[in-house]
């Protein structure tokens, strides 16, 4: 995958005029199968998220108030903050969302969306302990934002920062059913709305361009208005796309999409449920009114009735799934994927469930600072979604030094044939494996042995030249490929 050196260059494997053809788009790579690999067991874990450039941790938000820490794949015995004292977790109450600010590396800052005692929505922040990178000073809470809900459910929690360094907040309409207040449409509450606030300043501030600014209609911090209930949106790291999964009410589950920096949209709720008329339920005004890019009826067996938000897949071990937006159904249990074309209509859409094999209510979705995605399971498993059969691994390039990449399920006492590519994706068939190689103008690194556990490694040293090259790998055998692999060497 990268000139480990010439030695294994030299080492007799596949001829490398065999790894030519015309190229392909992303479009045609195959699918291929995703298994879900079990990280741990948590109380109602509802977030798995981790600071920007931190590979050794995840952490793991749990509704009831505590945030663990997986430290290499070892969950410490200390959580990272615990304000049980602060919240109830009850139905959709408790702590629903934590964002790590940008600069976090430099200034230790944690924002939290939970509701307290008395059911209402609270955004504070919090800073790291001076001494102990894995414990949150717990006297450092500063409170940003106080929202009154008139009932106890539909209170959002979702928060992330975009790419415009500010802090996204979800909040529902106020619960009860039917939005009984019309507060989605009313821009004098932030409820049913996506807020969009500058934390660098205590408490916050509003930025200049928020759509809505000087509009004495709608209060300044809304970014987008006609929310249900978001109960988990994203930024897709690639380009800073906004994805929204907003729960229905009686019919529809809806995907909501917003290209980055698109404010001031309205997606409709209550005049509309997903792409149907709600209130009136017939001949409404749809004039100015943003309708979802993808939407699926409740009901059906297994039984459909809410929608888990997710995340567009822009992670190092299945380079071949980047672009595919991942989502799911809490009831159900069932997980899809579907890329969004340059003229914005939902393509490849697949259902992963069966392959996963993943049991319980899915309350999120979950990425680490690799981009790899987790998903939460309300009954308390967290599990990481993998690629499935042959697979190729590695924990990072740098350059100047060592690195190790790992070969599993591969066919025991075999040969792994390591290959890689400058240019990327593409598809190059390989006659003597009778396979089909997913890069680009792929070379052979070296041939790996396997052993009698279907396991292989290869070691080498990363020059310093590859420093900021990005890199594609793949191990092929006979009749079979891994997964891509893409990493920048550092």
């Amino acid at each position: 995958m990268f000139p480990l050196s010439r030695r294994l260059m030299r080492q007799p494997a596949l001829a490398c005029a065999a790894l030519s053809a015309a190229l392909l788009s992303p479009a045609a790579l195959a699918q291929r199968a995703l298994d879900a690999e079990v990280v741990g067991q948590f109380a109602s874990p509802i977030q798995v998220v981790a600071p920007a450039g931190d590979r050794e941790r995840v952490f793991v938000v749990e509704q009831d108030g505590i945030v663990r820490v997986i430290e290499n794949g070892v969950v410490l015995p200390t959580p990272f903050l615990d304000i049980t004292s602060r919240t109830n977790e009850f139905l959709e109450q408790g702590l629903l969302g934590l964002a790590f600010h940008p600069d976090y590396a430099s200034n230790g800052w944690i924002f939290v969306h939970y509701t307290n005692l008395n059911g209402n929505t609270r955004l504070d922040r919090y800073t790291v302990d001076a001494n102990d990178p894995n414990v949150i000073d717990i006297n450092s809470r500063v409170n940003l934002l106080k929202v009154n809900q008139p009932y106890i459910n539909h209170n959002g929690g979702m928060l992330a920062f975009g790419a415009d360094g500010y802090l996204y907040l979800g909040l529902g309409d106020g619960g009860s059913a039917g939005d009984p207040g019309n507060r989605a449409q009313d821009g004098q509450t932030l409820l049913g709305k996506m807020l969009r606030l500058d934390v660098s300043t205590n408490p916050y501030s509003i930025p200049a361009d928020n759509p809505f600014v000087n509009d004495p209609n709608t209060l300044d911090e809304i970014w987008s208005v006609g929310l249900r209930n978001p109960w988990r949106f994203s930024f897709d790291r690639a380009n800073g796309d906004l994805w929204i999964g907003d729960v229905g009410q009686n019919e529809l589950e809806e995907v909501d999409y917003e290209t980055a920096g698109d404010g001031g949209l309205n997606y409709g709720w209550r005049i509309m449920e997903g792409s149907d008329c709600f209130n009136p339920s017939s001949g409404c005004n749809q004039t100015g009114l943003v309708l979802p890019i993808h939407e699926y009826t409740h009901g059906g067996s297994p039984f459909r009735c809410s929608i888990t938000g997710g995340y567009v897949y822009r992670g190092e071990s299945m380079a071949t799934m980047h672009g595919r937006y991942f989502f799911a159904d809490y009831c159900s249990g069932q997980v899809w994927s579907f890329r969004r074309t340059a003229n914005g209509q939902v393509a490849d859409f697949t259902e992963h469930t069966s392959d996963l094999g993943m049991s319980g209510s899915i309350a999120s979705f979950g990425e680490d600072a690799a981009g790899e995605l987790y998903v939460c399971m309300l009954e308390g498993t967290v599990y990481r979604i993998v690629p499935q059969g042959l697979r190729l691994a590695s924990e990072g390039l740098a350059a100047g030094s060592t690195a190790e990449l790992e070969i599993s399920g591969a066919t025991p006492n075999g040969t792994g044939y390591l290959v890689y590519s400058m240019a990327g994706l593409g598809a190059t068939p390989v006659p003597q494996l009778g396979v089909i190689c997913d890069l680009a103008a792929p070379q052979l690194l070296t041939a790996a042995p396997i052993d009698s556990q279907g396991q292989g490694t290869v070691t080498g040293f990363v020059p310093g030249r590859a420093a900021g090259a990005t890199l594609w790998g793949q191990v092929l055998q006979a009749g079979g490929v891994s997964n891509v692999l893409v990493q920048r060497v550092d």
